[in-house]
């Protein structure tokens, strides 16, 4: 029954044709809806940043996460996920142990969205998503670190942390590598 109902309405939107009006009120919302998204998710943790340290926000796939508790597998304590976006690792590295788990992210928009992430998974009190320049957080506490961002970004944050994380800190990068550092173990994911 609902399936008839769907193709007849189909069939009646495929039977209309649309006018020079129709189009540019279509135009009109689909430039507003883009405008909306880039306003209020992917502008606000683009302010204050300088162009070269930009990273636009792509969220780690499901086989991404899971690669990166398999390099993390055998570690204990803290976390920190640097430019954590929507939170979804640092909630699969609560769910496995790891205390604190935190994730530090600059778009206002993405830490709320992480927090309800977390709220809904029944985790809020467990995990830690701060609006924080990552240029500015101590690291020295964490043993692990996970960052997913542009190579522009990690040239520099090689130095931030030698300078910063214990001699038995492991980083895990995802997408890019580090320039000037060779891995010790690679997890390979098709997107």
């Amino acid at each position: 029954m609902e399936d008839d109902i769907q193709e007849e309405v189909l069939s009646e939107f495929r039977e209309k044709r649309l006018g020079g009006w129709q189009i540019l009120q279509l135009t009109a919302a689909t430039g507003l809806t883009v405008y909306a998204v880039w306003a209020g998710i992917l502008m606000p943790g683009f302010r204050r940043v300088p162009l070269k340290l930009q990273v636009p926000y792509i969220p780690a796939s499901k086989a991404q996460v899971s690669n990166v508790m398999t390099l993390m597998k055998g570690r204990s304590g803290g976390i920190a996920d640097l430019g954590s976006g929507d939170g979804r690792i640092v909630l699969e590295a609560c769910r496995r142990g790891f205390s604190p788990a935190v994730g530090y992210e600059l778009n206002p928009w993405l830490v709320r969205l992480a927090h309800f992430h977390a709220w809904r998974a029944g985790h809020h009190r467990s995990v830690s998503y701060r609006r924080e320049d990552l240029w500015k957080v101590d690291l020295s506490t964490y043993k692990n670190i996970t960052v997913f961002l542009a190579p522009s970004v990690l040239s520099l944050l090689q130095k931030k942390l030698l300078a910063e994380l214990p001699e038995d800190a492991l980083i895990v990068a995802g997408r890019f590598p580090f320039p000037d550092w060779t891995a010790c173990k690679v997890e390979a994911c098709i997107m």
